[in-house]
């Protein structure tokens, strides 16, 4: 990302927080053994503890690389795909029964997320309708606004009077 990119909107697929989750089954393994009677096996728990990172890390770098949603002044990055705004036509409301190819090479919206139907201008001139998706979609519609295709026209011209002036 340069630094003429600004960004607008910002969710990450996860957080690190869940690597403490094995070491912290361990660490309350451990002190059960050491408060109750009987044998204590600190060694077992700690190799247990070690050893659960690993897949954890795995698990949370796929979830901040294919669920992160990044809206810049100049792309919208879904899950493992990139788009360019300027692509970008329109930001319909949800009806509800949106169809359409989801972003993020994923054959559905994820689980947790509700979709955000865009409408985009390929490049052969026609129109074609994709699913982004968040877990907030009212900030994503938001953040999307100001480079859809067709600018907001202003409420009035000088021209025109406007209803509350005489």
């Amino acid at each position: 990302m340069s630094a003429a990119e600004r960004i607008r909107y910002s969710e990450v697929g996860s957080g690190w927080w869940p690597l403490s989750w094995g070491p912290l089954f361990a660490a309350c393994g451990l002190v059960v053994e050491l408060v109750t009677a009987g044998p204590t096996h600190p060694l077992q728990w700690g190799a247990l503890a070690v050893l659960s990172v690993p897949p954890t890390l795995v698990w949370v770098r796929a979830r901040r690389r294919y669920r992160s949603v990044l809206v810049t002044s100049r792309r919208l990055v879904v899950g493992g795909e990139s788009l360019p705004v300027e692509r970008i036509e329109s930001v319909p409301e949800s009806d509800g029964t949106d169809t359409g190819r989801v972003l993020g090479g994923r054959i559905t919206v994820p689980r947790g997320t509700a979709p955000v139907p865009l409408l985009l201008r390929p490049d052969d001139g026609g129109r074609r309708r994709v699913l982004a998706w968040a877990a907030d979609p009212e900030a994503l519609r938001a953040a999307l606004e100001p480079d859809r295709g067709g600018r907001a026209e202003p409420e009035s011209s000088p021209e025109e009077p406007r209803g509350d002036r005489p």
